[in-house]
């Protein structure tokens, strides 16, 4: 437990706070916070996860707690963001402040995948490819080595040119996320890396590479601030191996679990992000024709290193496994187009396996490719390997190098798919989700897990010193259930729901206007909401309005009148920072604003005052029914006498919904209404208990006509 000079010094850097910060003002649920992160880091393995909403001052409960903690236990603070936006508030504002306040120095380091930092090697060989047809031009191997997908755009040799220049100087430091030109979609992968196409000491560029320059800096750092999906990649590496048959995970770009205290903050995001995590997908002509690309390269390699075996087979025979893997892709390809004749009235036609389960045709193929794909893999690693060890090989060994790493990646996540495919689930937890979709004309299969819980029990509950999460929205109106089991949370954890430090009854109210129609006649609901908005919301003022699909947000754009069209700002017509800078440099100037937006803009948004005094909810944010790993996992309960839609999707859409709502009161001064133009919180029997669960505005529900 806590020593009393580490109590000391938390309740020494909350004075200080207090006294150094302009406007503080004493929050009890701050307070109570910060006792609670202290508690949970200072239990061995202990974990907390604490609903904060807006304006509790997170940042600074954790940072208090949390940082006197790891230094008494001479542990790490690794801080674990879902958004960049939170990560350099962090790292700009909150955690200078305070450093500054206490006194306190203090090592820092931003943690960012590879894909966030420019890699050097690539770019100078992006500069040097630019010729007409915009190929590299390698030693006979040209054809097969191109850099470019296309013929690069003026525009983007420009661009390249300008970072090249920059980095050169020394005005750029390489993160991708303040790159002083804009990057194109096509610019972006050519001139970063990824672990498979990254040489890491054999580079000629190693030194100066900025991925390993901050990878450095994480070595050196007291407070590490990542995000969440670097946090999970590292937890899920194979770490030093504890014998005994003990396997320890993580530790390999990051410090180890075991000498770390994590925060995940906005942590109702790490469940989505732990199922993506080892999800895998497989674009079967894609693939196919990749292969072909791969022999070519091979052929390359063999040349280029002058072996006649290399992963102890000789070309022809790694050729005839690639031919191999080859027509086993398509073996398998035309057994799922003869079963499955997809209805031509779907727009986007889905096969997915009843609780998992395939036709057994399909597992036998996918049990094959498992094995063959397994082959491939081990035979491409050696040759790889024999590229990246030779001694000057000129850019044609670097090109090599960066096509055969990616080539791997691709190869190792269809691996993970057909072992996926061809694995049976246990009986006492869920099983993987498997479905098949078509993608234009081509066929795709997919896997994932349909939980988060098996995965986090595997490398995080046990394995890390100490976890805290946090979120203004974790539960359902203080119910746990949902996210514990998402998580798979240990049963000794911590779970606590925080009381809002404003007046929420004084200072906003909760509207439920008398609709006529519910949002399953989709168009007429549409055409309500559009004659809601016309007649109701002032159009001088500075709004929001939430969508749960782009059809409604575009059909009630279409039915409003052209003047007030005009004051819309909606999420797709441009970059949502440029929308909301418009949209708040209008009302700066006393204009009317409205923004539209979908899901991704009923979180994250921070637009006090005036910038936001309406936010209109046009329906309830119940997930998409067809989502095939949410509906493998409803089954699943389904099977086991549960009821997925009062477990799952009302706790889910009761979270959502105090996130939107979360949009409008920002600060103790703010006023405004919330209105929700979806009669269903009246008309069905989860509605009642979604408004207790809702925090306490005051609750003004018209009866219908």
């Amino acid at each position: 437990m806590l020593a009393d000079s580490t109590k000391d010094t938390i309740r020494a850097a909350y004075a200080r706070l207090k006294d150094g910060l302009p406007g503080f003002r004493a929050r009890a649920s701050q307070g109570r916070m910060i006792a609670e992160v202290a508690k949970a880091f200072g239990a061995a393995g202990g974990v907390a996860v604490i609903e904060a909403p807006t304006g509790t001052g997170k940042s600074m409960a954790y940072l208090i707690a949390g940082l006197a903690v790891a230094r008494f236990q001479k542990k790490k603070l690794l801080i674990a963001t879902a958004t960049v936006a939170l990560q350099e508030q962090l790292v700009q504002r909150d955690i200078p402040l305070y450093l500054q306040l206490n006194a306190i120095e203090a090592k820092v380091a931003l943690a960012k995948g590879r894909g966030r930092y420019l890699c050097p090697r690539n770019l100078r060989m992006a500069a040097n490819s630019l010729n007409d047809s915009g190929q590299l031009g390698l030693a006979g191997f040209d054809a097969d080595l191109a850099l470019w997908a296309k013929p690069p755009q003026p525009r983007d040799k420009q661009a390249l040119a300008r970072l090249d220049a920059a980095f050169d100087r020394g005005e750029w430091n390489g993160d991708m996320d303040s790159a002083p030109e804009a990057v194109s979609e096509l610019l972006r992968p050519m001139v970063t890396t990824s672990a498979g196409g990254c040489t890491n000491r054999k580079c000629s560029q190693f030194m100066i590479c900025p991925f390993f320059i901050a990878r450095r800096a994480v070595d050196d750092a007291e407070i590490i601030v990542a995000n969440q999906d670097l946090v999970l990649a590292d937890l899920t590496m194979p770490g030093e191996d504890q014998g005994g048959g003990i396997q320890a995970w993580g530790g390999v770009i990051l410090p180890r679990p075991d000498e770390t205290l994590y925060v995940f903050d906005e942590g109702h995001h790490l469940p989505g992000k732990a199922i993506e995590r080892g999800a895998a997908d497989v674009f079967m002509t894609a693939t196919v024709r990749q292969l072909s690309r791969l022999g070519r390269q091979v052929h390359a390699a063999y040349s280029l290193t002058d072996k006649q075996t290399l992963g102890k087979l000789s070309l022809d025979q790694g050729d005839a496994k690639l031919q191999e893997l080859s027509d086993a892709l398509e073996e398998l390809e035309r057994d799922i187009r003869l079963a499955w004749l997809p209805d031509p009235a779907e727009s986007e036609p889905i096969y997915r396996g009843s609780l998992g389960q395939l036709p057994q045709p399909w597992v036998d193929r996918a049990r094959m490719l498992a094995v063959s794909t397994g082959e491939v893999q081990r035979w491409l690693a050696a040759v790889r390997r024999a590229v990246v060890e030779m001694t000057d090989g000129g850019p044609t060994q670097e090109a090599l190098s960066r096509e055969l790493g990616m080539a791997l990646e691709r190869i190792e996540k269809q691996a993970r798919c057909w072992r996926a495919w061809a694995a049976g689930d246990p009986d006492d937890a869920p099983p993987l989700a498997r479905w098949v979709t078509i993608n234009g004309e081509q066929l795709v299969c997919h896997a994932s897990a349909v939980s988060a819980g098996s995965l986090l029990r595997n490398v995080l509950w046990g394995n890390a010193s100490g976890v805290v999460m946090t979120s203004a929205t974790l539960s359902a109106g203080g119910n746990f259930r949902g996210f514990a089991d998402a998580v798979g949370l240990p049963d000794d954890a911590v779970c606590l729901s925080l009381p809002s430090p404003f007046d929420l009854p004084g200072q906003a109210r909760l509207e439920v206007p008398a609709m006529r129609t519910l949002p399953e006649a989709r168009e007429a609901h549409a055409d309500e909401i559009s004659e809601w908005l016309a007649g109701n919301l002032d159009w001088d003022a500075g709004n929001l309005v939430l969508f749960t699909s782009r059809a409604k947000l575009d059909r009630v754009l279409q039915k409003l009148p052209i003047a007030q069209v005009r004051k819309v700002r909606a999420q797709g017509s441009l970059g949502k920072s440029q929308l909301v800078a418009e949209h708040c440099a209008d009302i700066e100037a006393g204009k009317g604003s409205t923004l539209f937006g979908l899901a991704s803009f009923g979180e994250g948004l921070d637009l006090p005052g005036k910038l936001c005094e309406t936010v209109v909810i046009t329906q309830l944010p119940f997930a998409v029914p067809t989502d095939p790993v949410g509906a493998t996992y409803a089954e699943w309960l389904e099977s086991r006498g549960r009821n997925p839609f009062v477990e799952v999707s009302v706790p889910e859409a009761t979270r959502l919904l105090t996130q939107y709502c979360g949009r409008l009161i920002r600060n103790e001064t703010d006023r405004g209404r919330i209105v929700l133009l979806d009669r269903r919180v009246v008309t069905r029997r989860y509605g009642s208990g979604m408004l207790r669960a809702l925090p306490p505005f005051r609750q003004v529900i018209e009866r219908s006509a």
